[in-house]
């Protein structure tokens, strides 16, 4: 028997990589993304073309199914079903809210669970269920991977602001020129009337971007978004509590003690 765990322990993480990879390669820097350059890199539709970039897609998608098929567990398959379902969910949720400034900050959370949370929060639980600890402790390591994930978007969502271009590996503030409205623009958004109109006229005017760029830094929602990131971490450690403590333990608190440190 823990062998057979053993080895569905290390199938399960390829699986999971194989399905971050068809995500970025259809969606974030890909496909549906108009950036041409991403993490540093060209994206495979800049370099291949469409068809190719869809195809790519395609074989990732089968090759992870075909993946967790073997693994012969429902459990984790529903649970990694759901996580495809949600990637499609939260990239829908994000298109349709596009230039809106009432969105509000629990539809931002929820499409982060959709596109960021949801594989975390499996992969934890599912790693937790190969382990064979009992249901409440398994429960408790998808609400980790929930607010870890969180946690991680809202500082990816800060870095876009405050990382250069060279460090973040496509350009400064992308989310904001395509409409994508993160934390530190919801809470800009409150403070500040003339951010929501620049915002509806969709950057019309000449460096009406950076003027927005500017009044969300001046507004505080840079540092509004850095509690609200802090606040879904301490979570994440809360649910490590009725964890033993071990090396294990001390990882998956480090991960999220690591997270926070990139934007100090």
């Amino acid at each position: 028997m823990f062998d057979k765990r053993k080895k569905e322990g290390i199938k399960f993480p390829i699986n999971g990589h194989l399905y971050v990879n068809l995500f970025f390669i259809t969606n974030v820097g890909g496909v549906g993304d108009v950036n041409v350059v991403y993490t540093g890199r060209e994206t495979i539709h800049q370099l291949y073309g469409t068809r190719v970039a869809v195809l790519a897609g395609c074989f990732m998608f089968a090759q992870s199914s075909w993946y967790l098929a073997n693994l012969e567990n429902l459990e984790v398959i529903k649970l990694i079903s759901q996580v495809i379902k949600d990637f499609a969910s939260g990239e829908i949720k994000q298109a349709a809210s596009l230039f809106n400034c009432e969105v509000k900050l629990e539809e931002y959370l929820i499409t982060n669970y959709y596109k960021t949370a949801s594989l975390i929060a499996a992969s934890t639980k599912c790693a937790a269920i190969f382990s064979g600890v009992d249901g409440s402790l398994s429960e408790q390591m998808y609400e980790y991977g929930k607010n870890f994930g969180l946690s991680f978007q809202v500082i990816d969502d800060i870095l876009d602001f405050t990382q250069s271009t060279e460090k973040l590996g496509k350009p400064t503030s992308s989310d904001l020129a395509k409409g994508i409205l993160t934390a530190p623009i919801i809470f800009a958004l409150e403070e500040e009337p003339k951010l929501r109109e620049i915002i509806n006229s969709k950057f019309a005017e000449h460096d009406s971007l950076d003027e927005a760029i500017d009044l969300v830094n001046k507004c505080g929602g840079i540092e509004r978004a850095r509690v609200l990131a802090k606040e879904k971490a301490d979570l994440a450690i809360q649910n490590l509590q009725s964890l033993p403590q071990s090396a294990f333990k001390s990882s998956l608190e480090g991960m999220v003690k690591y997270n926070l440190e990139r934007i100090d």
